[in-house]
């Protein structure tokens, strides 16, 4: 059973988390483990809660993971995650069913409940975990807003070499996506290797961007291919930052397909430096 700190404004608590993670199916195998390695793929994919925006309604989790395992990431984030939710259905745990859709480890964190169920992110990764958690993201007082969380993985990427990898989704309220990004440099700032992907609901240039890019590095920070949404996108809102001094960009690139959700998946190629 791992443990992790659950923050809430004002409070720590340590709590535990059950069942995060899940044993991958046999597609990679044990080759992933490998000394000579020095290339990652990462993406970030809102997905909707699995639900193809031209089928209101339509619940398909196959289609998310053809996308998944077509781009053959190492490490994906995953926001809008649905888990046991009447929306979703009370027998489907999104993150789970696409871990083993992809052969792929699992870790879910819980944002909010809703509809009888949980919602929030979720963590695939090739490489088995060595650590978990999810955290809380503040919000400021009076405005209101959608409680959102953090959630981080420890993978081994190769022998010897391990990287900490985030998950988040930024609430819609600019106060909160500040207060959020503070948070987040927080939680992070002692850590050395570092990947972080996002549905960050904030652009290049704004101040929760540029307070990110002030201890992080963007994949992409020049003519970058726009994310949401799906059909003629027209914003730049799911992005992946990484420890400048850890890695450098081998590739950026949006994958363009318009059914699976209304965003657009981010892949991105980090080579260690």
């Amino acid at each position: 059973m791992k443990k992790a700190f659950l923050l809430i404004p004002g409070i720590m608590l340590l709590l535990p988390i059950f069942a995060g993670t899940q044993q991958a199916a046999s597609f990679y195998g044990d080759e992933i483990l490998d000394a000579k390695k020095d290339v990652i793929r990462v993406m970030t994919y809102n997905v909707h809660h699995c639900n193809p925006p031209s089928v209101p309604g339509k619940i398909d989790v196959e289609a998310i993971a053809k996308v998944i395992r077509e781009a053959n990431p190492d490490l994906v984030a995953l926001q809008e995650i649905d888990v046991f939710t009447n929306r979703s259905g009370k027998t489907l745990h999104e993150a789970r069913e696409l871990a083993r859709l992809t052969g792929m480890y699992s870790f879910f964190g819980k944002a909010i409940d809703f509809q009888g169920g949980e919602y929030g992110i979720a963590i695939l990764s090739k490489f088995p975990l060595v650590d978990s958690a999810v955290y809380a993201l503040p919000m400021k007082e009076g405005i209101g807003g959608e409680p959102r969380a953090l959630a981080t993985v420890t993978v081994e990427v190769k022998k010897g070499k391990k990287v900490l990898f985030a998950c988040s989704h930024l609430e819609l309220k600019v106060d909160n996506r500040l207060l959020q990004v503070q948070q987040i440099r927080s939680l992070l700032a002692d850590k050395t290797d570092v990947i972080m992907a996002a549905d960050f609901n904030d652009e290049p240039g704004s101040e929760a961007i540029r307070y990110m890019d002030d201890f992080l590095k963007r994949s992409c920070t020049e003519n970058c291919p726009l994310t949401y949404p799906e059909i003629d996108p027209t914003k730049e809102i799911d992005m992946i930052f990484f420890t400048p001094a850890k890695f450098k960009v081998k590739s950026h690139r949006v994958i363009k397909e318009s059914y699976a959700s209304d965003h657009l998946p981010v892949l991105t190629e980090l080579s260690f430096l």
